[in-house]
């Protein structure tokens, strides 16, 4: 079995398969050897993980995190000429490398881990790394398959991911990720690490999902941060209002002050809300049967 370091230069690889990088694909490829190997690092020890990759094309970090001892490696890629490029690797390491053809919003990794936890470390494509990581945030039951993130965005995005209250980069982002993980940027990368040039920073983060979030449920709490973040200049007595729910009652019941704003109410405030929110609806909407309370005869 030849060994990894054995296999041919990247750009050679790219040369053979015609992988000019894609703009609708989100494609920015990393050939610097040394920067995969520290994005793999940063996974924290791969000896008998199963690790999922998203965007693997040429098979850069890849390459790394097979090096790094991973046990198995699921890349998931769509573009043929990277699944071609990919095989290469795989018929060097053929327990150890799976290729997924296909859309990564559309698969549901769960069906290729046999019932392994895994961790994810991945270059994401930059038009689907968002809603890739909502995904994620958004799994059930939690905790959930996954016992890590090790993700590349654009800096703009890592800094939404990991932002707190007070500042212009928090958002519904930032208060999903707080709720449901430990999030945290740990370097940036360069444009100039990149093939082609992007003409942004990228950073990569660690998410680490955390075994207990407050509770609440996920609908309620991406209603309210809908409804909050919205209107984000408003008071939350005038955003919160397309509820369609005693609002005032709402931010009593959840201890928050009316004249407050999105921006200033940090995830456990807006776990609170959305607990709230679920009361109040259960609460004005009793089950079928049920025996209808005073307040709700007043009605």
């Amino acid at each position: 079995m030849a060994r990894i370091d054995e296999l041919p230069p990247l750009r050679e690889v790219i040369r053979r398969h015609g992988l000019s990088a894609k703009k609708s694909l989100g494609q920015n490829f990393l050939l610097d050897l040394n920067l995969t190997a520290r994005i793999a690092r940063a996974g924290g020890a791969l000896d008998g993980m199963t690790v999922v990759e998203v965007g693997a094309g040429p098979g850069g970090l890849t390459r790394a995190l097979l090096a790094q001892g991973a046990r198995r490696v699921i890349a998931i890629e769509r573009d043929p000429r990277a699944v071609a490029a990919l095989a290469e690797i795989a018929a060097h390491e053929p327990d150890r490398l799976t290729i997924v053809e296909g859309d990564a919003l559309a698969i549901d990794i769960r069906a290729h881990l046999q019932d392994a936890r895994a961790r994810v470390i991945a270059n994401l494509p930059y038009n689907i790394g968002t809603a890739l990581l909502v995904n994620w945030l958004s799994a059930e039951p939690w905790p959930p398959w996954y016992d890590s993130l090790v993700l590349m965005f654009q800096r703009e995005v890592a800094e939404r991911i990991v932002a707190g209250p007070g500042g212009k980069n928090y958002g519904r982002l930032s208060v999903l990720s707080g709720w449901r993980c430990d999030a945290k940027i740990l370097f940036n990368v360069s444009p100039s690490a990149f093939v082609p040039r992007p003409r942004v920073m990228s950073s990569v983060v660690r998410l680490v999902p955390r075994p207990s979030p407050a509770v609440c449920s996920l609908d309620a709490l991406q209603r309210v941060t809908g409804a909050a973040f919205n209107r984000r200049r408003k008071m939350l007595r005038q955003s919160l209002a397309t509820l369609g729910v005693d609002v005032v009652g709402l931010l009593e019941r959840a201890g928050i002050k009316p004249t407050a704003r999105a921006e200033e109410v940090p995830v456990e405030g807006f776990a609170a809300l959305a607990r709230a929110l679920d009361f109040m609806q259960a609460s004005s909407n009793p089950p079928a049967g049920a025996p209808r309370t005073a307040r709700h005869q007043a009605r």
